[in-house]
């Protein structure tokens, strides 16, 4: 997967769980909650690229301001830091700490992919409703002649949708965040503090997985 992909798919990655100001609730069906969010931050990335192009500060305060309503941080927070999100291996507050770095850093990481953004589009898969709590809503994105299946495991909070990990072509990255995280633990002597300041996950040596 080359580079300009790459940069494109986070881009699409991070635009389901944007857009709107008002949050879904789940009595709204999954898929029309990640299609509304997708739909109207691409509208704003397309009306926007030229400004977004040439201040990457104003494509983070976009990014900043629009992420966070949508995503159930605690849980990505459980996921990517594993064992160490426990009681065994960290606190209260340091967990806190990791889940504020965490958030910041994929808005410095990512930031840049939305300025690089031009004509992308999605189709929506089939979906069959479930009593799950963590329903998943799968999205292929189209790009230069390559299909990308992108799925997003929403959370129900009980007055709205939050996405709480995404899966892309089959690489679940909540999963690989964990291990990078694990070996960022192992480079600092099993040093927590250390570990949560030093991580900056990498989706795409995360995507790079499934070469």
């Amino acid at each position: 997967m080359n580079t300009l992909l790459k940069h494109t798919l986070t881009a699409s990655i991070l635009s389901t769980m944007m857009a709107g100001t008002a949050f879904a609730a789940p009595s709204e069906a999954p898929p029309a909650f990640v299609k509304k969010v997708a739909d109207g931050l691409i509208t704003r990335l397309k009306a926007d690229h030229a400004k977004l192009q040439n201040n990457p500060a104003a494509v983070k305060t976009i990014v900043r301001q629009n992420l966070d309503p949508y995503i159930d941080s605690q849980a990505f927070t459980r996921i990517v830091m594993g064992t160490y999100a426990t009681n065994q291996y960290s606190s209260a507050a340091q967990r806190a700490q990791f889940e504020r770095n965490f958030r910041a850093t994929l808005i410095e990481n990512y930031g840049s992919a939305f300025a690089k953004f031009s004509n992308q589009t999605y189709s929506m898969r089939p979906y069959k409703a479930s009593n799950s709590k963590n329903p998943v809503v799968t999205i292929d994105f189209h790009n230069n002649g390559e299909k990308i299946p992108v799925s997003f495991q929403l959370a129900d909070k009980g007055s709205q949708w939050k996405i709480r990990n995404i899966n892309v072509s089959g690489i679940d990255l909540g999963l690989q965040f964990r291990n990078q995280f694990a070996a960022t633990v192992k480079r600092n002597g099993g040093n927590i503090d250390k570990a949560i300041a030093n991580f900056k996950p990498d989706a795409d040596a995360a995507l790079d997985k499934k070469k």
